[in-house]
């Protein structure tokens, strides 16, 4: 794997094969941050990053000097890894790894993000949920942006707040925002 822009680009690192999550492709993450970086991003952002498995998009963001990143998985090893890779890039100071379960994360966690990245396993049936949660918990900022990834049997263009999705390959993304209506 390799960050692809800011500070840290072009540096690898390389995921252990016996890890328990798929990381998201460059070619996807490339285009989500693309898109991340023309309508979304700033300095000084807090980013939550749900089911953060190899901390890969937690660690693009922090390259991206966006501010900080808080980094929640269930796994331990996940946790583990992503504390590594914030002590290999010396971003400890900006990255917080948080091992839970994300749907009680975002249940009992009071507080508000700029930007919210979950990258469930496709398989998991709760991605609906996480949208939902999000936005009855008033979990983000004013202007602030949820991205669920996703695959192609997953549709969530129903879910209230939809804005649209963007396919690279097999990865789909699902935008939602807390739109006012006037």
């Amino acid at each position: 794997m390799r960050i692809i822009r800011g500070k840290y680009k072009t540096r690898y690192y390389k995921v252990p094969k016996s890890f328990p999550s798929r990381p998201t492709t460059d070619f996807a993450k490339e285009g989500l941050f693309n898109i991340l970086e023309h309508q979304y991003m700033g300095n000084d952002m807090e980013v939550l990053d749900l089911c953060a498995g190899t901390g890969n998009i937690s660690i693009e963001f922090l390259s991206r000097e966006c501010g900080t990143v808080v980094a929640v998985d269930n796994n331990y090893n996940c946790i583990r890894y992503i504390k590594s890779m914030g002590a290999k890039f010396d971003c400890n100071d900006k990255l917080s790894a948080v091992k839970s379960d994300v749907l009680k994360f975002l249940n009992k966690s009071e507080k508000q993000f700029d930007l919210i990245f979950a990258d469930p396993p496709y398989a998991y049936k709760h991605h609906a949920e996480i949208a939902e949660i999000v936005f009855q918990k008033n979990k983000l900022k004013e202007d602030g942006v949820l991205i669920i990834e996703h695959g192609k049997e997953t549709s969530l263009e129903n879910i209230t707040h939809f804005q649209f999705m963007r396919t690279y390959g097999n990865v789909h993304f699902s935008f939602f925002e807390l739109i006012e209506e006037s």
